[in-house]
């Protein structure tokens, strides 16, 4: 086995052993299954390019040179192929699509496999740290690798086959794969919706453009972040996508036109067809939020008076396209919902039994303008695979789908997170999203770095306490600032938590006035505790001055200084939970105004008060204590 990072840069010689260049990057064809290196190119003399067989010129190779047939006069130039790509320049620290794992991973190197004593063969793509590491220095990936293994964590190859690789980052629409693997236009919509979504953002236009319609419409229904939906439409043509927004469900279809502008929408809608663009319009006329706006009025619907066999007949001729059905309604001569048959009712009946006889006619419905996360919860509750949506005379509107249901619960989840503090993302395993993470976990030591800061200034400017206060007493006041700030943040916690668990329109939830109480109560609570705490420190401190362990004077002038910082760390304390109220009406209100509110913001807004709070409190108590040079 040997690695590209381990040829890239050796000496070509000839057949004389006289050097004529140094190897830049490796051919191969890729049509098969594990392609076989076809061309050499390396830098010859002047930098000059130069392309040559490897077939036809190389004897030798390993990690040191590569050694060629014949002499230097005796060379031909050859030219890369349209079924060619170069190792080094089309695929190396360039983004791949693993259709295997369905995801998107850069290339760190590329193994290769000797099936002669010439002949080389790509194997795979190496996604993992020791390929990067190899990059750099053979040498740097052996002693990472002995480290790994003595500390017990060994580091293996991350090595993606060829087969099941596709290349993005080139555009390479002639070069076609004969492998038996599936490729990225054989996904299943969501997961090339996901692969799309990690791509950088100059590739996803490149890939997207790839798709069909019909594959396109899948992804585009599958995006998470409507903002990139959008980008990606305005780089398409405005026939192409009117063509896809005709391909995709009426309630997705809608859902993406809303976040277009209006001029836009428009031009779209006035190409689809009469049948799409009546649909699509309906639901766009009901509020952001509600059944309606999440609802497809494509439903399989017969004669409440018709039979079995003709429930059948209906289902043969809907569309391929046609939403799934999963019900089929009975409706009256005006459109009114009489019932609902279940596709297992329909296959052991009699063709000849009539609807009505199989039918539930005690139904679970939902109004256009009901909120679209109760239809939601309803959908789990009744263990539905569709909810039909009625008007107000009984007329039916459409269904909203488990599918969009869940859609709506999982948007409202990571709603919850992140107000609470946390992340929408499950997978925090990256380097980046780890950093993110400590640094929201211990902002507070930055903020009480601040504090600190706050009581130097402070004290610089407060003639009371005698100017400029020794480090060390400033250092033992600012201790229980720590304190003051986790609680702080656990302050937000609580209001956060309140917010999530109680809906404020809910006659059983508790009052405003109830909760700001508790909040007063949880805060006196609270600061006695951290009075109490820092009274008892202060106490062994005055101890270990009277048994002589530590200079009295000393301890006196800490003493006074941790006694200070602890007043001031209670009067924080009080403060935050007093003020739990405020942050619940700032919650509220931009919930009702649709506005996401994230609760690290929150916190950090909550620990800055702190500090103010604590320094103003900490000068106070400073200049009554007499705490001073």
């Amino acid at each position: 086995m040997i690695y590209l990072s381990q040829l890239l840069g050796n000496p070509v010689l000839d057949a004389d052993g006289e050097k004529v260049g140094t190897v830049s990057d490796l051919g191969i064809a890729t049509g098969e299954v594990f392609p076989r290196i076809t061309s050499l190119a390396f830098m010859g003399p002047g930098r000059t390019p130069i392309m040559i067989s490897w077939r036809k010129y190389v004897e030798t190779y390993d990690e040191r040179e590569v050694r060629l047939k014949v002499v230097a006069t005796d060379l031909r130039f050859s030219y890369l192929q349209p079924d060619e790509v170069l190792l080094a320049r089309d695929i190396l620290n360039k983004q791949i699509v693993d259709t295997h794992g369905m995801r998107v991973v850069r290339v760190n190197d590329l193994k290769l496999s000797d099936t002669s004593s010439t002949q080389l063969r790509l194997l795979g793509a190496e996604v993992g740290v020791r390929g990067l590491l190899r990059s750099l220095h053979p040498a740097l990936e052996r002693v990472v690798l002995r480290l790994a293994r003595s500390f017990g964590h060994p580091m293996p190859e991350k090595i993606i086959a060829w087969s099941y690789m596709d290349l993005v980052e080139r555009d390479l629409s002639d070069v076609k794969l004969s492998v038996s693997h599936k490729t990225l236009d054989d996904m299943h919509p969501a997961d090339i919706a996901d692969i799309i979504e990690r791509l950088d953002p100059r590739l996803r236009g490149q890939v997207f453009a790839q798709l069909d319609d019909e594959q396109r419409a899948g992804a585009m229904a599958e995006f998470d972040d409507d903002a990139m939906a959008v980008e990606l439409m305005g780089g398409m043509n405005e026939t192409e996508a009117s063509r896809m927004l005709s391909e995709m469900d009426p309630d997705d279809a809608a859902e993406l036109v809303s976040e277009l502008d209006y001029d836009k929408a428009e031009k779209l809608l006035r190409l689809m067809g009469v049948q799409e663009q009546r649909a699509i319009r309906q639901l766009l006329g009901y509020r952001e939020g509600t059944a309606g706006r999440i609802m497809t009025s494509e439903v399989a619907t017969v004669s409440e008076d018709a039979t079995v066999a003709d429930a059948v007949d209906m289902l043969r001729g809907l569309d391929e396209d046609f939403e799934t059905v999963r019900y089929v309604y009975l409706v009256d001569g005006d459109g009114k919902l009489t019932g609902v048959v279940t596709l297992n009712s329909l296959l052991v009946a009699e063709k000849d039994a009539p609807l009505t006889e199989l039918a539930t006619a005690d139904l679970v419905t939902a109004g256009p303008e009901d909120d679209q996360e109760d239809v939601a919860e309803d959908i789990a509750k009744y263990n539905l695979l569709a909810m039909p949506v009625v008007a107000d005379d009984g007329r039916l509107l459409g269904i909203v789908t488990v599918d969009d249901a869940l859609d709506v619960l999982e948007e409202e989840h990571a709603e919850d997170l992140q107000i609470a503090g946390g992340s929408a993302e499950g997978d925090d395993s990256g380097h980046a999203s780890a950093l993110i993470w400590l640094v929201r976990r211990n902002v507070w030591v930055a903020l009480w770095a601040l504090g600190v800061l706050a009581i130097v200034a402070a004290s610089a400017l407060v003639p009371a306490i005698g100017g400029r206060l020794p480090l060390a007493q400033i250092l033992a006041a600012a201790i229980p600032l720590a304190v003051a700030l986790v609680l702080a943040d656990d302050a937000v916690s609580y209001v956060t938590n309140f917010f999530l668990e109680h809906d404020p329109e809910d006659e059983d939830s508790p009052s405003a006035i109830g909760f700001a109480l508790r909040g007063v109560g949880i805060g006196v609570v609270s600061a006695a505790l951290v009075a109490l705490i820092v009274s008892a420190l202060v106490y062994v401190l005055h101890e270990l001055a009277l048994t002589g362990a530590l200079s009295a004077e000393g301890i006196g002038s800490l003493g006074s200084a941790l006694a200070a910082g602890g007043v001031a760390a209670a009067v924080s304390t009080f403060v935050s939970f007093a003020s739990s109220p405020i942050y619940l009406g700032v919650l509220s209100h931009r919930d009702k105004t649709n506005k996401e509110t994230s609760g690290f913001t929150l916190s950090v807004v909550a620990m800055v008060v702190a500090v103010v709070v604590f320094t103003v409190a900490t000068v106070v108590a400073a200049s009554v204590t007499g705490m001073a040079v």
